[in-house]
């Protein structure tokens, strides 16, 4: 399985620290020394999950001539933050390729979601059941955000990213998937209440960050160190780290625990803030102009509900 290309959509407003000074009294210093973010994107009114993910299915569409979209026979989306729970994500940009009669998937496994659909791709691939998917992450979270809450309430971005996976190689700067691995630890710690969102009683809070720093940084370390293992590669071949952008400090623990210097990482969270499932996505496509053959990449990924997963792949 390979990934042809990868495209993301931001919106223009830009949020920054200052912002919450205003608001609740929360210093610029204070928030990036505790979660790395300067600056995070908002949606714009009439922007939401779905038109974000339109506009990054259109760029990735447009960056890629020799995959069309009536090329396309599986579209799978992830999201937590959905603008509707039954027109879902998916069943947006189907309609937007016009493409009938194929498998639309929309999931949510909170942060961990891209690797999720990634392996349901992998799924439909391996019983035939297609060739050429389209893969949508995309996050609303100031929608959802109590940006009142001086706990979570700044961490949040909005962004979408989308990917055009294939079953066989298209070009030679696609990336061979040679495996990904995902898991659940729903059972462990503070998982069923550390990261919640319930839109009838409230927006996105987080009561429990130490809790989810923890099996953050226990989770992304192990399953990085398992797919490396399981596949041969020594950890100091590997090119960069992209984990879930969710604070910086969980990837510099992360990074430590597996030896590896700090410019092996990708990170855009000092940007974007967290993007959710969409963040790891956008830091692959803007890393992929710089990859080379034979470069290998582990995405790396961490949700609430205590989600986990890694993807390991090679130019």
């Amino acid at each position: 399985m390979y990934i042809h290309q990868v495209a993301s959509y931001l919106p223009a407003e830009i949020i920054d620290n200052a912002h919450f000074t205003r608001l609740n009294g929360l210093s610029s210093e204070w928030i990036t020394e505790r979660t790395g973010i300067r600056t995070r994107r908002k949606a714009a009114p009439g922007e939401n999950t779905n038109t974000m993910a339109v506009e990054a299915t259109r760029r990735v569409l447009a960056q890629t001539p020799d995959f069309a979209a009536t090329d396309v026979d599986l579209i799978v989306a992830g999201t937590y933050t959905p603008h509707d729970t039954i027109y879902t994500v998916a069943h947006a940009v189907q309609r937007e390729i016009n493409v009938s009669d194929i498998p639309v998937v929309s999931i949510s496994s909170a942060c961990s979601s891209l690797l999720n659909a990634l392996e349901i791709v992998e799924g439909y691939f391996a019983m035939g059941k297609a060739r050429r998917a389209l893969v949508i992450v995309s996050e609303h979270n100031t929608a959802y955000n109590n940006e009142d809450d001086t706990v979570a309430g700044h961490l949040w971005g909005d962004g979408a990213a989308a990917l055009l996976v294939s079953l066989d190689r298209l070009a030679p700067a696609d990336l061979r998937v040679r495996d990904i691995r995902t898991g659940g630890a729903g059972n462990i710690g503070k998982a069923d209440e550390s990261v919640t969102l319930k839109p009838v009683e409230k927006g996105i809070v987080m009561p429990y960050g130490k809790d989810v720093f923890i099996h953050a940084c226990t989770y992304m370390t192990r399953v990085t160190q398992e797919i490396l293992a399981r596949n041969n590669v020594p950890v100091e071949e590997l090119t960069y780290l992209i984990p879930h952008q969710a604070n910086l400090r969980i990837t510099k623990n992360v990074l430590q625990q597996l030896g590896l210097p700090d410019e092996r990482a990708v990170s855009n969270i000092q940007d974007l803030g967290n993007t959710g499932c969409a963040g790891a996505a956008i830091a692959l496509g803007s890393t992929w102009p710089d990859l080379q053959p034979g470069n290998q990449v582990v995405v790396t990924v961490f949700g609430g509900g205590y989600s986990y997963g890694a993807m390991l792949l090679e130019r």
